[in-house]
């Protein structure tokens, strides 16, 4: 049985799929779906409920809702996918480096990961973020720097695992260059962890995101990031209950999908799982 088949086998992670592939055709058509311009500006119809024109109301200034939230999803998910991308180059180079060649190098890389593994992630990106600046180029470096160590760590052990395995070990005694081994013969079983630990973080780079948007410290307004509308709403919480609600399920629905996802795709692509 093919991986899709095996995803679909279950009705949760069925339901979670359709989930992910709807918010990344949201992010992707952001333009062409929303109804609206997520910034345009109506004070005349501020904090307007549910109508047939603004299916989701607007926000404190006119905005519609559903269209910011839908340009939301392409902020979000385009920093997370960025900072997942920059994360997986930058651990995959360290641990792959340190791993294969040992001794002092190997020292020295894991000694600058322990500095950054001592650290809380989300203390440290504030802190970054504070030093650096507001904005998502700045929230996607912080991020980055703040978790690249324990990717770092995770693909060293893996090709400590491997390296001397008796196909790469013939590789080596015949003369090919190191570089050649690592990318022939070690990224591609490498790949296939790096795919389920990148979907299971995925939930997780999300949340730091939103959280930095939402404390004031990531991306800015009138940017539609979700954290940043949760921020915009919280002093109408009493009176305008939605503008709060509906971010906050968006972030909910997408961290939770992709984590069952994640889960699901780990039981598939986990070699030592028979099919049940």
């Amino acid at each position: 049985m093919n991986i899709l088949k095996r995803l679909l086998k279950q009705k949760l992670t069925a339901v979670a799929l359709v989930m992910v592939c709807t918010i990344l055709f949201l992010a992707a058509a952001a333009p062409i779906v929303a109804p609206y311009d997520p910034n345009y500006v109506d004070l005349e119809k501020k904090l307007s409920p549910p109508t047939v024109s603004h299916w989701l109301g607007t926000d404190h200034l006119g905005r519609d809702i559903l269209s910011r939230l839908i340009f939301g999803a392409r902020v979000s998910v385009g920093s997370v996918a960025s900072i997942i991308v920059c994360i997986l180059v930058l651990g995959f180079i360290v641990g792959s480096i340190a791993g294969y060649t040992g001794g002092i190098v190997d020292s020295i890389l894991m000694r600058l990961c322990d500095v950054f593994l001592t650290f809380p992630t989300f203390i440290l990106a504030m802190f970054l973020v504070g030093v650096l600046g507001t904005g998502l180029t700045n929230v996607v470096i912080a991020i980055v720097m703040t978790h690249w160590a324990w990717y770092a760590r995770l693909i060293r052990g893996f090709v400590l695992s491997m390296k001397n395995r008796d196909y790469i070990l013939a590789a080596r005694v015949a003369g090919t260059p190191k570089i050649k081994i690592i990318i022939r013969h070690i990224v591609p079983p490498v790949f296939a962890q790096l795919i389920i630990l990148a979907t299971l973080d995925i939930g997780h780079m999300m949340l730091h995101v939103s959280g930095l948007s939402f404390l004031g410290l990531g991306i800015t307004p009138p940017t539609p990031e979700w954290g940043v509308m949760i921020n915009d709403a919280r002093q109408f919480i009493w009176s305008t209950p939605w503008l709060i609600v509906y971010p906050g399920l968006m972030i909910f629905i997408t961290v939770m999908s992709f984590n069952l996802l994640g889960d699901a795709l780990r039981d598939a692509l986990d070699p030592t799982t028979g099919e049940k």
